[in-house]
């Protein structure tokens, strides 16, 4: 016989830990390639497909609209004719360089491995 399951009587639910956060902004697809390809300076969306060639316009789009809203990247609408528009890391965004080049290192010594 399966045991009955609790109901979780507690009244507020914890708050959420600070690698719950971070894990939310940069967990989706493609948006650490996003961070990593914007590190150096603004780029346009088109530059953008170029470095990241896998990637579709319309994920590509979801993924800076979503980096936009979480204050990671600034969307810049240059007054040119035609508009232009390019994206660049807020001060947050660069503070996740350190957290993607240590994923990156490691990644790196793991391909070396299954390499052996």
């Amino acid at each position: 016989m399966p045991l009955k399951i609790r109901k979780n009587h507690s009244i507020d639910p914890p708050e959420p830990c600070a690698l719950t956060e971070c894990m939310a902004i940069i967990g989706g697809a493609w948006t650490t390639n996003v961070i990593w390809s914007l590190r150096a300076g603004p780029r346009r969306f088109s530059e953008l497909r170029i470095d990241i060639p896998p990637i579709s316009p319309k994920v590509l789009t979801a993924r800076l609209r979503e980096l936009e809203s979480r204050g990671v990247i600034i969307r810049d609408v240059k007054d040119t004719s035609p508009p232009s528009v390019e994206y660049s890391l807020t001060t947050l965004g660069s503070e996740l360089i350190p957290a993607i080049e240590g994923i990156v290192n490691v990644g790196h010594q793991l391909k070396q491995q299954r390499q052996s």
